[in-house]
């Protein structure tokens, strides 16, 4: 009979299943608190700004569910928002479609981001931002966490909070800007979003320098 292998890796299901406060807990010990969590949403779409949130929670208060804002129906994150918005310091930014073609996605999301941290009540020690970039010029500590709005709680909480606010401010433009139908698709690069830029051209919340407004994009 063959003999099994060992391993020291953890088996697939004790592994965790969604974010927890423990780098939260961790930078508290060694003297880092307030702890933030950074994120954005929008980076992809077509259309709209980029928005980033910062939140610090309360550990006492922390509402029971968060979890990356891309596992949560939109029911679900409208409850959520409302919730941490009652319990925790948070705050939001945004860059536009203009700052986003004077620059780059990238540098428009982080610094969104910076000025999101910079907008909260509360100057955090430590913040810990999703994915693989820290904002420059933050006031404090930073660190960045990959996949963070799944590991960290703080995080997915900004996820939620700059998701809910992002799809807020479509469906607002959608009664701006008629028949692009930004408050279905939220910008995104959708078929009918492709089709409606074709009926119509591109607006002023379109981002001239994504495919497949620049000059140089291949159809």
């Amino acid at each position: 009979m063959p003999r099994r292998a060992t391993t020291d890796s953890p088996l697939l299901f004790d592994l965790p299943v969604g974010p927890d406060f423990s780098m939260e807990l961790s930078a508290r010990r060694a003297g880092q608190w307030p702890v933030a969590g950074a994120d954005e949403a929008g980076r992809g779409p077509l259309a709209g700004p980029v928005v980033a949130a910062a939140v610090v929670l309360d550990p006492e208060r922390i509402p029971d569910g968060l979890h990356d804002s891309k596992q949560l129906t939109a029911a679900r994150r409208e409850a959520l928002f409302v919730e941490i918005l009652s319990s925790a310091v948070v705050s939001v930014a945004s860059s536009g479609a203009r700052r986003i073609d004077s620059t780059d996605i990238r540098k428009a999301s982080l610094d969104a981001m910076r000025r999101a941290v910079f907008g909260l009540t509360l100057r955090p020690q430590l913040v810990l931002t999703d994915g693989l970039d820290v904002p420059p010029g933050l006031p404090c500590d930073g660190r960045a966490v990959v996949k963070g709005d799944a590991r960290v709680l703080s995080i997915a909480a900004a996820s939620i909070v700059a998701k809910v606010v992002r799809d807020r401010m479509m469906a607002c433009a959608d009664t701006s800007y008629p028949g692009y139908g930004f408050g279905t698709h939220a910008g995104y690069g959708t078929e009918r979003h492709r089709e409606a830029i074709g009926a119509l051209g591109p607006c002023a919340l379109h981002r001239m320098t994504f495919r497949p407004f620049r000059p140089d994009a291949a159809e």
